[in-house]
């Protein structure tokens, strides 16, 4: 049978993003919404100012000693996939198949699922919609999203890029909005000041001062570094231009951290700062009054619309390789040569969050997944905690992922044995010391992921266990019969 169009994809075809593309899609993906909202809690876990500001900046560091292992990984294993072809390459095809199959169904969705969810939260504010409309923006997020990466890769890129640069320009006019605010506070008393949000309710301040939880939360903003690894054989002049996206991107992703949080402390104070929910609201209110809720509210919202364009952009492609090697998801491959996007990937993906959206998202869903855990004999799920509703599935899945990524920096030691003598491009300096303590800060992360989430966890192992039940039922059995034929003819 003769492919079709959709089916095939030339090396040379797909090689069409360039330095700039990559680094936007790191700096799309990381600065999502957590910079709005983490912010508060790694204040109220450090015992001063330059002590929350050096722990953002040692979350750049460990980010940064992560991309040097990535960027041997990518070069090394230049096939799009990312850490899918990093742990099918170290340990074999089923530690492939669980991690795509775990993204697919849990991880990965879940969180363009609460990206979607904060475009829809702030949507409604900003509209003066009713709460429950909130649900159908969300939806109408990953649809229009999807919708552009269909159209093909170019027009995928492009909104990354366009999108990126609004934000960049958004946190910029943050952190000029807080230098204004630091010298419109001078001589104020603070009665005159615009009154704060609703504190947050985590955390207790200096008194309850924890580097090490306000590392987790730090670590939790750093996330999506590595996704430019996902889309490597899409890149041009990868041995060059992958480490410096890596690099590049993490090292912009902290200067933007470093200058925001200072322009929250700025403005407002540190004990303002870690007492504000909205802390990029209340700074631009003393900057610009009362249009801040608006202009913060417009900036979160370009936010998660760019993370979610970079996720379905690169998840896509993780996808793809995931059907490409496993007879069960073939379909997941299938690709238009013309557009250059994985349209079934894209499709799929797009389908597992809606469906996330709708059954997570609303109380109807909830009470309906509450009701199917009960049938099984497993408890509810707690809601109303972990900030509710999304961030509450993204709590349960965090150990997955955490341990997925500890695997990944162990991965890189078990290739440099199983592969000695493979061309790498670019390697690790310093080896191994950058992979063992990337291994340390994934550890670190996955004990402090399950301490958090305690017996939710168990909802993020279940969809792992259940991969390992579709792996057995479709592999096993096959290797079983051909190792059988082969026998048979010796």
């Amino acid at each position: 049978m003769e492919p079709t169009s959709r089916q095939v994809a030339s090396p040379a075809a797909l090689a069409k993003l360039g330095l700039w593309d990559a680094v936007s899609l790191v700096i799309g993906i990381v600065v999502g919404t957590a910079i709005f909202r983490t912010a508060p809690l790694v204040f109220q876990n450090a015992a001063g100012p330059w002590r929350a500001l050096a722990a953002w900046g040692l979350g750049g560091v460990l980010s940064l000693v992560g991309a040097l292992c990535y960027g041997e990984l990518a070069t090394t294993y230049a096939r799009n996939g990312g850490d899918y072809e990093y742990l099918t390459q170290a340990y074999g095809r089923w530690a492939g198949f669980l991690f795509g199959w775990a993204q697919l169904v849990a991880v990965w969705t879940a969180s363009v699922g609460t990206m979607a969810y904060a475009f829809g939260d702030y949507g409604v504010r900003l509209l003066g919609w009713q709460p429950s409309a909130a649900v159908w923006l969300a939806a109408a997020a990953v649809v229009g999203v999807a919708a552009v990466n269909l159209a093909g890769m170019a027009a995928g890129k492009w909104t990354q890029n366009v999108l990126t640069l609004a934000k960049v320009a958004g946190l910029v006019a943050v952190v000029i909005a807080g230098v204004l605010a630091a010298a419109f506070r001078q001589g104020r008393t603070e009665e005159s000041i615009p009154p704060l949000a609703p504190p947050v309710e985590e955390g207790g301040g200096a008194a309850a001062a924890s580097f090490g939880l306000a590392m987790v939360f730090v670590l939790y903003a750093y996330g999506g570094w590595n996704d430019a690894a996902f889309v490597a054989a899409e890149v041009r002049n990868r041995r060059r231009n992958l480490p410096l996206a890596l690099i590049g991107g993490v090292a912009g992703v902290t200067l933007i951290y470093l200058a925001v949080n200072g322009a929250y402390l700025a403005a407002l104070g540190f004990a303002r700062a870690s007492a504000s929910a909205t802390p990029a609201t209340d700074a631009l209110a003393v900057a610009v009054g009362p249009r801040a809720a608006q202009l913060a509210g417009l900036l979160v919202m370009i936010s998660a619309l760019g993370a979610i364009n970079g996720m379905i952009f690169t998840g896509s492609r993780v996808f793809a390789a995931f059907g490409a090697d496993h007879r069960l998801f073939r379909w997941l491959g299938r690709r238009d040569a013309a557009a250059g996007s994985p349209w079934a990937a894209v499709v799929a993906q797009a389908a597992v969050t809606l469906a996330m959206i709708f059954g997570v998202g609303t109380l109807e869903g909830q009470r309906a997944i509450d009701a199917m855990l009960g049938a099984i004999g497993l408890p509810a799920i707690p809601w109303s905690e972990y900030f509710g509703g999304f961030d509450t599935l993204l709590a349960a899945t965090a150990p997955v992922f955490w341990a997925l990524f500890l695997a990944v920096g162990a991965g890189l030691v078990v290739l440099r044995w199983k592969h000695p003598q493979r061309e790498r491009p670019f390697s690790v300096p310093l080896y191994p010391l950058p992979p063992l303590l990337f291994c340390a800060t994934c550890g670190f992360m996955l004990y402090s992921s399950l301490l958090y989430a305690r017996r939710l966890a168990l909802l993020g192992v279940a969809p792992v266990a259940i991969g390992v039940v579709l792996y057995v039922l479709t592999h096993v059995g096959r290797l079983n019969h051909a190792e059988a034929s082969d026998a048979a003819a010796k």
